[in-house]
């Protein structure tokens, strides 16, 4: 791979007068796994939604894969923080991973050639397909946030948008995750929101700090003093994942 996954010129953008982002300049090669790290209202989910075109900058231009992000929208998968499935809305496993199929251009309805098998292929790269029929209101935690990662790969995007996947998991099950993350960073390109300082460091090869202007750190340069004088406080997670790194066995 090769060439810019995204780019920002000169972006700025903000919510009711208060500017959230000011004048950002920011580039992004094309593969491996980058991180985005800032304080509370610092500017992350803004910048995510400039990427995925569903904010437009008041001023500057935002660029990914070389087009506008509206266009660009079909290469990329998204996972949000929080999402909006009803828990008890009987939704199976099949029909949430097939959400990621749809576009403004198709309608929840009978699937199309070739959606059973996409849907096969990413619940296969997440590991667990086993899981296929089983309703999505009974799964774990750990087990939804899997559902939903297929969801955003089901569509065979080159950039994977995550915003802080690991924070409704059990650490029972974080090791197998970031095992699937960097899986997942050898095929295509992971931008990752996280307060977890280890899994940043550790795992992550830039790191964007975002509070209301942006700097790009290489991972390892990442301290914890760093990240407590740029939060002001702990609200980040300094977690050592040196371990997972070794591929023990988290079975």
């Amino acid at each position: 791979m090769s060439g810019l996954v995204f780019e920002l010129k000169g972006v700025s953008f903000g919510y009711d007068r208060r500017l959230v982002l000011e004048n950002v300049d920011l580039e992004a090669p094309e593969g491996g796994f980058i991180s985005i790290i800032g304080p509370n209202g610092g500017g992350k989910s803004t910048l995510l939604k400039l990427l995925l075109g569903l904010l437009e900058p008041q001023r500057g231009t935002v660029l990914v894969f070389g087009e506008k992000p509206r266009r660009a929208r079909g290469q990329i998968g998204y996972m949000p923080q929080y999402h909006r499935i009803d828990a008890h809305f009987p939704i199976t496993v099949e029909e949430v991973v097939r959400l990621g199929l749809l576009t403004r251009r198709t309608r929840l309805g009978w699937p199309r050639r070739g959606d059973h098998a996409a849907v096969d292929r990413a619940l296969e790269t997440v590991g667990c397909p086993q899981l296929r029929k089983e309703s999505f209101a009974s799964l774990s935690g750990g087990q939804r946030q899997l559902v939903l990662i297929a969801r955003a790969l089901v569509s065979h995007p080159r950039l994977l948008l995550l915003d802080e996947p690991t924070s409704n998991l059990d650490p029972a099950v974080e090791g197998s995750f970031h095992d699937l993350l960097r899986r997942l960073a050898k095929e295509i390109t992971i931008c990752l929101v996280s307060h977890d300082v280890g899994l940043v460091t550790e795992q992550t090869e830039q790191v964007i700090c975002v509070n209301r202007s942006i700097a790009v750190h290489p991972a390892h340069a990442v301290s914890g003093e760093f990240v407590e004088a740029m939060f002001g406080s702990s609200h980040a997670r300094m977690v050592d994942h040196s371990h997972d790194i070794e591929g023990h066995d988290h079975g």
